[in-house]
């Protein structure tokens, strides 16, 4: 069980055998785009620790604005190199540091609707500029599920070879970023993957957490939603990490989400137990879900370290904590597309 900040982050950056032993074979240094965000901050504090084990010297510079008050300095104790950037600026992205690795966590999501057009400048147009900036280098880009339609609850999800189906523009500007990217590997044969991610979580923010917020309130569980997938986050980040040797042309494309399709209603009564309080749910459960099927994943990278029943544990012990959280809710349940 994690009680601080400083456990959770120790063990969401806690590197496996088999990515140290991926980064003995990977070469060069690795440029991580978008570093201040969800993700970035873990992901980074695992390339490091896993780049130290290693043996390999390469350098990892985590490249963001760092508007928040003192996340540059947070990301050089991780013993990352910090470049400030813009990357909306033409002139930021052509002063990137080169390497032979980049990982691309840039995005918009929040807030779009009534920003269409800077959300599909962030999704579509950036990842353009970024692939002409990096030509020949291995690109790890983050995606979405949202990228595949809502699909039937005891399906089990889509795999990669699914067809795609959006629903509505930060969906449809997420397979943008997917298409322009793969445009320009395809003209440069610049290696590239990418990675559909649904929905990574750990006691900060997630699914899980939406849910168990819900629960410690006393306010009722919409279940119309009732199926979600979630994934701890640092499998996510090592699942990232590791596409890099993964990466090609055509791209690698790859779900990224845990083993279970998770049941919101049976997910609330875990959290009820363990508050030892009583639940109340809205709604009744909706034949299709935002789903994915991961197995392709698991098949080359095994399993999530942190399983779901413990994920609801860390989870609920964290919130009865009163810690800290994100305060950046997944909208999970939203079924038209609209964030």
């Amino acid at each position: 069980m994690v009680r601080t900040v400083e456990e959770l982050e120790e063990r969401l950056s806690r590197p496996r055998a088999a990515l140290i032993e991926d980064f003995r074979r990977l070469e060069g240094d690795i440029v991580v785009l978008g570093a201040a965000g969800k993700m970035g901050p873990s992901l980074v504090r695992l390339a490091t620790r896993a780049i130290a084990e290693a043996g390999t010297g390469a350098k990892v510079t985590a490249v963001s604005r760092f508007s928040q008050p003192g996340s540059a300095d947070a990301m050089r104790a991780t013993g990352a190199h910090v470049h400030p950037a813009d990357l909306s600026d033409d002139a930021a992205i052509a002063g990137l540091p080169a390497a032979a690795n980049v990982i691309f966590l840039v995005g918009a999501k929040f807030g779009t609707s009534g920003h269409e057009s800077a959300t599909w400048a962030t999704n579509a147009y950036l990842p353009g500029r970024i692939a002409q900036r990096y030509p020949g280098s291995n690109i790890v880009a983050l995606s979405t599920g949202n990228v595949y339609p809502l699909t039937p609850t005891g399906s089990g999800g889509p795999t990669e070879e699914h067809p795609v189906g959006p629903v509505g523009e930060y969906a449809m500007s997420c397979l943008g970023r997917e298409r322009i990217f793969t445009h320009f590997a395809g003209l440069t044969n610049t290696p590239l993957a990418l990675i559909r991610l649904n929905y990574a979580a750990e006691p900060r923010y997630g699914v899980l957490v939406d849910i168990g917020l819900k629960v410690r309130a006393g306010e009722p569980v919409d279940v119309t939603t009732g199926y979600a997938n979630v994934v701890w986050q640092g499998y996510a980040n090592e699942v990232v990490l590791r596409s890099l040797l993964h990466a090609g042309t055509p791209p690698f494309v790859l779900n990224l989400t845990g083993p279970e399709t998770v049941s919101v209603r049976g997910a609330a009564e875990q959290f009820a137990r363990a508050f030892a309080t009583d639940v109340t749910f809205s709604g009744s459960e909706a034949p299709t879900a935002l789903l994915s099927n991961a197995s392709r994943c698991h098949g080359l990278f095994g399993y999530p370290d942190v399983p779901l029943a413990e994920l609801v544990q860390l989870t609920a012990g964290w919130i009865s904590d009163g810690q800290s959280l994100l305060g950046k809710p997944t909208k999970f349940d939203v079924r038209d597309g609209q964030f």
